[in-house]
């Protein structure tokens, strides 16, 4: 199990941020107040994880298997691709009652496509700085 990061906390409020501007801009996208966002944001934060490492490992199980299961993984694949979608609302539907609501299936797609967008434009945003440069030869040291 890995452990929490600052650029997990950094991931949490830039959803915490798009799923404010999508509140803002799409009127299927409600939020009830400031926390129950953040708690969402968070939400989203551990389904996300959950699902990109659900496809990696059916990626790397894709790549390694020949013939029958390869195409078995690949059919996973493709049902884990929607079924994320459908799992982010149904949770978000379970966990906050009615507080909160994320649209339909395609006003979530552009969601989970915009938060993707938004922690990829981060953390290269974070591998590129100074700091970050400045920062890594110190915690190679300390691993």
């Amino acid at each position: 199990m890995t452990r929490i990061g600052p650029l997990d906390v950094v991931d949490v409020f830039v959803y915490t941020v798009v799923l404010g501007l999508f509140v803002q801009f799409f009127p299927e996208v409600i939020s009830e107040s400031f926390l129950i966002t953040l708690l969402t944001a968070v939400l989203l934060k551990l389904v996300l994880e959950l699902v990109t490492w659900v496809k990696k490992s059916l990626l790397a199980r894709r790549r390694a298997r020949r013939g029958v299961r390869r195409g078995l993984n690949l059919a996973m694949l493709i049902l884990v691709l929607p079924g994320s979608k459908l799992l982010v609302l149904e949770l978000t539907a379970l966990v906050f009652r009615g507080e909160v609501q994320l649209g339909g299936f395609f006003l979530v797609t552009g969601l989970i496509l915009v938060l993707m967008l938004a922690r990829r434009g981060t953390r290269r945003l974070f591998r590129s700085s100074p700091v970050a440069a400045d920062a890594a030869p110190a915690r190679r040291a300390a691993e």
